[in-house]
């Protein structure tokens, strides 16, 4: 299993499939999504944090800090 840090709160967050997957035959789902904001900034964000960004504009790199 491997994991990475949301950018949001900070939290180890699963990552599945790959190769560490492969051979500890772990299962389930990955808990996150790796985004391509507005601004163009990259940000992996849990599930949770995602819910709390605005939906009712475009999200920049400053919605992921204000998430922390």
């Amino acid at each position: 299993m491997s994991s990475e840090p949301c950018d949001g709160c900070g939290r180890r967050v699963r990552i599945a499939g790959g190769i560490g997957d492969f051979w500890s035959f772990a299962e389930g789902s990955t808990g996150g999504i790796d985004l391509e904001l507005a601004d163009g900034s990259r940000h992996f964000l849990c599930f949770d944090c995602l819910e709390r960004l605005p939906d009712d504009r475009e999200v920049t790199a400053a919605d992921v800090r204000r998430l922390g």
